[in-house]
């Protein structure tokens, strides 16, 4: 179950903003994202009680559906960086509930192929179950998709209604000065998301083991430390 100071924090954010809300019933279909640089669909996987028990197993074609309203779908942006799999695992012991979707979404760039067409479903296979194993009464589902990263997550969020956004920030150089005048492009992307997504949008990074907890960064809200 989230926990009492992440539900208490992302109430505060949402409830005068209506932000929070549960996904649409009808779900979403198969396929290439639509417009608006959406990118095209390599894969997905979904993990769910049925498909333990009776499912056909393994790295497949197609998407899931959102099955019963009330739930909300949180979505992560996952890729092989220690940063994003902290922001998956914050989103989901922080954010997501028993019975809601949490959905992960590798965007492989346009041009991308070679290794990367066995690398991006193993990485996300291997995400999808690490998250499966810790809390299993959460839906989780992996999307692999190619094509240009901030347009195909904003589509996706769209497309599969999610309620939540989840993203790793970067820690700031160290040279201060130069960061001040020249953002990261990783920087951008986050801002860009935070600024245009049509949902609740946190940028989390795991602080040093002497500090403890996480910096969270929303629309309203710049490096909210939060101790969990």
């Amino acid at each position: 179950m989230a926990s009492g100071a992440g539900e208490h924090f992302l109430r505060q954010l949402s409830s005068s903003n209506g932000l929070l809300q549960a996904p649409a019933q009808e779900g979403y279909s198969s396929g290439g994202g639509g417009g608006g640089g959406g990118g095209r669909r390599r894969g997905s996987r979904r993990w769910s009680k049925k498909r333990a028990t009776g499912g056909r197993g393994g790295y497949v074609q197609g998407g899931g559906k959102a099955e019963a309203a009330g739930r909300k779908r949180v979505m992560v942006v996952v890729d092989d960086s220690s940063g994003a799999r902290h922001a998956m695992m914050w989103a989901l012991t922080h954010v997501a509930n028993r019975g809601d979707f949490l959905t992960l979404l590798h965007v492989l760039p346009p041009h991308c192929g070679g290794e990367d067409d066995g690398v991006a479903p193993s990485l996300a296979n291997s995400l999808g179950t690490l998250c499966k194993a810790c809390r299993p009464e959460v839906e989780i589902e992996a999307l692999v998709i190619q094509g240009p990263k901030l347009g195909t997550v904003l589509s996706q969020v769209k497309k599969l209604e999610a309620s939540v956004l989840v993203l790793s920030q970067t820690k700031p150089s160290t040279f201060c000065w130069l960061s001040c005048l020249v953002r990261s492009s990783g920087e951008e992307f986050v801002e860009q998301c935070i600024s245009q997504a049509e949902c609740l949008t946190l940028a989390v990074r795991k602080q040093s083991k002497g500090v403890g907890g996480y910096l969270v960064s929303t629309r309203w809200q710049k490096n909210f430390w939060l101790l969990a």
